[in-house]
């Protein structure tokens, strides 16, 4: 961005897309960092001018609303997050009767995940069942009505969810004219994470520009960790031969952040990948320790040399928060969060909760939301509820008495509320306001605060914690234009609550991450210590039902080692207990070292066992006597 700034190009003609809005503004803040060398402070307003950086689902959204007259929406929709969608699918799913079913159906969050996992996989429902959910293959047709039904019940509410932000865009980029138009609004289009995309995102991108021209992806195939989402690593692997004449390839392959030896073996692991781009990382930063394969006895042993090793490293200088265990999946790190605990150890474990998942958060963003589309009946079914007196009952009265209305915000004011909601008034006062922008923006999220404050006392018993989420919300508020971009923009990239995540120590204290891999993707520590680096856990038994998912998980090995700068541990349980299994009596299974290491890469590790065996002095001691002599107890039983 700053190169093609430099050099003359037009920053409001730049789209950039991320997967993260803070990833677009520390990029834009970069950017600026670097042009302020060529071209002093001009550079700050230049950077400012690069209005089109964001998230997909950001940018699809802007120019659906900027389309919208042209594609048939309203501009005013507003954009379902993953439970409200959930909840929206629930609602139709038992209008259609699919809740009394005599065979089990499928459950609202499975359905939005199939419906999902069709719609950015551009995959018929069919060919999504059997690969992913074979359990629900006989329930095809009934899905499809389902869907049908759900995609009406949204259009109907001038709602959209997060899905529709990309599907909508890639239709509407379907037609030659809009997409001309579309694309014509950039000079240079530039990607980063390319190999996180899925098919529907290539499927626009390729629509905005169709030559190639100015259109720059950023990816390492290396690290396509995210198939779970309905990513796919062939869009990276086949994005050069999409053009003609084919795209330029540069190859990024110094690393700045790990030892050589480090390198070395995440290269050998990467290397027997069966499909890649061919590159060897490498880096002038020289050492002679090598990566430490560690066998331990069992998910206790772990967690003790962990501990044992942690705080050694704390001791030699290295702080907790330069260190970071990182694991397969959430679960895998329960004993080792027993023994922290026990050792009075602070951490905190990354993939919680999201600050919109918080039940007074969501509640306070309805209704907002149901003041700027109050045909938005889930919105509306959430604040209804909230009222002591108005039941499912009353409040789908209310938002059917609301839709059949052609004045929606007015209808309100002469729906059928119950005598009884002694909050009624309140709220179509405070709806009132929001909708005459009375207050002004961000003014107005107080107003709702106000309201809402007593329903959360009533609600919570926690209502001072989640109190200070509400004022949290206001500053995050303060940072946007409108109270449309802010529902947007905060419904599609939320930041991290602070009441809802595991283990936050005091603040002005040291603390050990732990993290799921797929969270740690992006970071960085000093010392990195991976958990269950065995088969069953790595790759996961879920994941070795293909070529395509054994690739992926050996993918998953190598952002793990690469997340470690000076000092790496892979650590081999030679037997642990599996999901669903329990840790009483001897219900485990013995493992091997992953499949991902074998015999030929050992000498790119330090391997070693833990504990190590106590030292012998050289001397024998006598034997013991035979107490019970099982062996012959055990033929006398045959006999």
């Amino acid at each position: 961005m700053a190169h093609l700034i430099v050099n003359g190009a037009d920053p409001r003609r730049i789209l950039l897309m991320t997967f993260s809005r803070r990833a677009a503004a520390e990029m834009t803040r970069r950017a600026s960092r670097i042009m302020r060398i060529a071209i002093g402070e001009r550079a700050d307003a230049m950077a400012e001018a690069l209005e089109w950086a964001g998230t997909f689902h950001g940018i699809g959204a802007r120019l659906l609303r900027e389309y919208a007259e042209q594609i048939g929406l309203q501009r005013a929709f507003t954009i379902h997050d993953r439970e409200d969608s959930a909840d929206l699918m629930n609602l139709v799913r038992n209008e259609l009767g699919f809740s009394k079913t005599a065979n089990r159906f499928p459950t609202k969050g499975t359905c939005l995940a199939i419906y999902s996992r069709c719609v950015n996989a551009e995959t018929p429902i069919e060919d999504v069942l059997k690969a992913s959910y074979p359990w629900c293959a006989m329930w095809a047709a009934e899905l499809k009505q389902l869907f049908a039904a759900y995609v009406e019940a949204k259009q109907q509410q001038g709602t959209l969810d997060y899905d529709d932000l990309l599907l909508y865009w890639a239709q509407a980029a379907s037609d030659p004219d809009l997409a001309e138009d579309m694309g014509g609004r950039f000079d240079h289009v530039l990607i980063d994470e390319y190999q996180d995309t899925n098919r529907l995102q290539a499927s626009i991108l390729l629509a905005l520009k169709p030559n190639g021209r100015g259109l720059t992806v950023v990816g390492d195939d290396a690290q396509s960790i995210y198939a779970f989402r309905a990513a796919t690593v062939r869009n990276i692997l086949d994005f050069p031969a999409q053009f003609t004449p084919p795209a330029d390839i540069v190859t990024l392959d110094r690393n700045y952040r790990s030892t050589l030896p480090i390198l070395e073996a995440a290269n050998g692991v990467i290397g027997l990948a069966t499909e890649r781009f061919t590159k060897n990382l490498w880096t002038d930063r020289s050492a002679i320790a090598r990566p430490h394969l560690v066998t331990v006895r069992d998910e206790s042993g772990q967690a003790s040399y962990i501990v044992e090793r942690v705080l050694e490293n704390r001791e030699g200088g290295s702080t907790l928060k330069q260190q970071a265990v990182l694991f397969r999946t959430s679960h895998h790190s329960g004993p080792l969060e027993v023994e922290l605990t026990r050792r009075n150890i602070p951490f905190v474990k990354y993939g919680g909760l999201k600050f919109l998942e918080a039940a007074h958060i969501k509640d306070l963003l309805a209704l907002l939301r149901f003041a700027e589309n109050p045909r938005d009946r889930v919105a509306g079914f959430r604040v209804l509820l909230l009222m002591p007196g108005i039941g499912p009952t009353s409040a789908r009265r209310v938002l059917d008495h609301v839709a059949a209305s052609p004045d929606p915000a007015e209808a309100l004011r002469d729906a059928p509320a119950p005598k009884s909601a002694e909050t009624w008034g309140a709220f179509l006062d405070t709806m009132a306001d929001l909708r005459g922008g009375r207050a002004g923006w961000p003014a107005e999220l107080q107003r709702v605060r106000l309201w809402y404050e007593p329903h959360l006392e009533r609600i919570h018993e926690d209502a001072e914690v989640r109190q200070l989420d509400l004022v949290q919300l206001e500053q995050i508020a303060g940072g946007y234009p409108s109270r449309e971009r802010f529902l947007t923009e905060l419904t599609l990239d939320p930041p991290d609550a602070t009441s809802d995540q595991a283990g936050i120590p005091l603040r002005d204290e040291d603390y050990l991450i732990l993290s799921t891999i797929h969270s740690a993707k992006g970071q960085e520590w000093k010392s990195v210590f991976v958990l269950n680096v065995v088969d069953g856990c790595m790759p996961s038994d879920l994941g070795t039902g293909t070529s395509s998912e054994i690739e992926e998980e050996r993918r998953l090995l190598y952002v793990a080692m690469t997340r470690a700068k000076d000092d790496l541990h892979l650590i081999t349980p030679q037997r642990f207990f599996t999901h669903g299994q329990s840790a009483r009596g001897d219900r485990h299974i013995y493992a091997q070292r992953t499949r991902f290491i074998p015999t030929a890469l050992l000498a790119l590790f330090e391997q070693s066992v833990w504990p190590r065996a106590a030292a012998s002095d050289g001397t024998r001691s006598s034997p013991q006597p035979i107490k019970i002599d099982l062996r012959s107890r055990m033929r006398g039983m045959w006999q």
